[in-house]
């Protein structure tokens, strides 16, 4: 404790949080400062000299603006005397206002003052009360206290869909009226589908940047800026913002132009430690459905399996080759890279393992860029044309009445299962006769009943699903035929187009001897359709 001065040299310091928006008009910073002016007109022998305010900042850390400045001039021997309203405005962590009050005010010779909790260091009868330590442990209480309650209404806010940032992702605003929702920006809504579109077409994300500015479209931060909205970066390095790759690879990754809204993705572990962490993604909040969509799941999909193909660009080419990312060598897996070769004053171009080096690795299994297509073309018209015939089969399928389609002949397996489980049940019976007749011993009887029971169980289970998959099948009623759609739209096709390799194919596999395999899309639907297909009696397949 410090000796009694004739005068001293005050700072008033106020602070108002986020967290008292609920608290009396008593707490706002004028009334604040109203309260200390005229406490201290009581008290001639200080002098105010400054004073700092923090507006908005919690009590929780003393990283304040405000609490920084007051404590320079305390440094600098400007003030020797700091006056607050109360303990809670001057910080609710219990343990860091302790210190500043008892170890460090002490020590640099700092009266302190905390009025209405009538705290006053100069008078020495209280320099041993527990009152005070008490105080900012209540004080620390209640941050802690107002801390689960808040995150707790994040938490239930973020579950019903509701956006939670102060800022909104481009392409977003928010919606006048209900700051939790989010509305779709007309404008920037457009950009966002253009660069999908463009990404899809085979461009480059570098290739979309520059496509961007030179059509003088704002980048993200520039735009928010032009429509009033404050934003705060370190990383603005030109005097006007420019599209670039890692913006237009933000914007192609991010599953919130779906309508999907993700949210808690990280937190802080507890209210004291402003440190953020990453959580794990099986916490993060996902809501379907929140907002408006700007582009499709497919669309969205489609660009992440393209995002995670090679897909390099050749210097002087403005977009993909069709294939690229897609041709795979059939042996070892590994992809085929194209190569150009100039020849007797033309250009050849050719795919080729790219394991193949210096004889190391796999063969080279090269094939002419134009075989290659020629190849492909075929293949794409020829399962165009099967598609086709299958759909005028699966309206066949869909116009015979339900209970003549029988699709995958569920009720037949289940029958069939059902006389299975009745044969081992009366197999099952008949061991115990068996065994009493002495045809077969104790170890074959217990043998012999672990087989029949485990044939039931599995009889049993297999009837389970069977039921399901009927069951799912005929609330459906309808399968869903979509995916013919995406093979009829290329009906008439002459060019491999990278489109078209986007929206049929998976894979392409080359084999020595130019030998050339494909996986379509959709697959598992075309499987289930055969399934339906067979279900038709042969006469009607054939008039088909």
């Amino acid at each position: 404790m410090f000796a009694s001065k004739e005068t001293y040299r005050a700072c008033i310091y106020t602070r108002l949080s986020r967290d008292d928006g609920d608290k009396p008009e008593s707490d706002s910073i004028a009334n604040q400062r109203a309260l200390i002016r005229d406490y201290l007109k009581q008290h001639k022998e200080i002098t105010i000299v400054s004073e700092h305010s923090d507006d908005g900042y919690s009590g929780v850390n003393f990283e304040r603006p405000g609490f920084a400045e007051m404590m320079d001039e305390i440094r600098e021997g400007k003030v020797d005397c700091v006056v607050v309203k109360d303990l809670s405005r001057f910080g609710r962590n219990y343990i860091e206002a302790g210190n500043y009050i008892e170890k460090v005010f002490p020590f640099m010779g700092v009266r302190f003052i905390a009025i209405n909790d009538s705290y006053d260091s100069s008078d020495k009868s209280q320099s041993d009360s527990l009152v005070i330590p008490f105080k900012n442990l209540i004080n620390d209480a209640y941050c802690k206290d107002i801390s689960v309650k808040i995150r707790s209404q994040l938490e239930i806010k973020r579950k019903k869909g509701e956006y939670i940032g102060a800022f909104v992702a481009y392409g977003y605003v928010k919606d006048p009226e209900d700051h939790n929702r989010i509305i779709v920006d007309t404008y920037a809504a457009e950009v966002v589908r253009a660069i999908y579109r463009w990404k899809m077409a085979g461009m480059s994300q570098n290739r979309i940047a520059d496509k961007l500015n030179s059509q003088g479209v704002l980048c993200p931060m520039e735009y928010k800026l032009s429509m009033g909205v404050r934003v705060q970066t370190n990383f603005r390095v030109h005097k006007q913002a420019k599209w670039s790759a890692i913006s237009v690879t933000r914007i192609l990754t991010n599953e919130l132009y779906t309508g999907v809204l993700l949210q808690g993705k990280s937190s802080t572990p507890n209210y004291k430690v402003k440190k953020r962490f990453d959580k794990e993604q099986s916490e993060w909040i996902r809501v379907e459905g929140a907002h408006e969509a700007i582009i499709t799941a497919g669309e969205f999909e489609t660009v992440q399996e393209l995002l995670r193909k090679d897909t390099r660009i050749s210097p002087d080419e403005e977009a993909l080759y069709p294939l690229a990312g897609y041709v795979v060598c059939g042996d070892c897996g590994q992809n085929m890279v194209r190569k150009t070769i100039p020849r007797h004053g033309k250009k050849y171009v050719y795919y080729v393992c790219s394991t193949n080096k210096a004889k190391k690795g796999c063969s080279s299994h090269s094939i002419s860029e134009k075989k290659l297509m020629d190849a492909v073309l075929h293949v794409i018209k020829e399962q165009i044309a099967t598609v086709m015939h299958m759909a005028e089969l699966l309206e066949l399928a869909q116009s015979l009445p339900e209970n003549q389609r029988n699709i995958f002949n569920y009720d037949a397996q289940i029958v069939k299962l059902q006389e299975e489980i009745e044969r081992n049940k009366g197999f099952r019976m008949k061991l115990y006769e068996s065994l009493e007749e002495g045809m077969i011993d104790k170890d074959e009887y217990f043998i012999f009943k672990k087989n029949y029971s485990d044939k039931i169980s599995l009889a049993e289970k297999n009837i389970l699903a069977l039921e399901a998959e009927r069951d799912a099948a005929v609330e459906k009623n309808a399968a869903d035929y979509s995916w013919v759609d995406a093979f009829k739209k290329y009906e008439g096709i002459e060019q491999v187009e990278r489109q078209v390799a986007i929206n049929l194919i998976s894979e392409i596999r080359v084999y020595e001897g130019n030998v050339v395999e494909i996986d379509f899309q959709h697959n598992d639907a075309i499987e289930a359709a055969l399934k339906v297909i067979a279900t038709l009696p042969e006469d009607m397949k054939a008039e088909a």
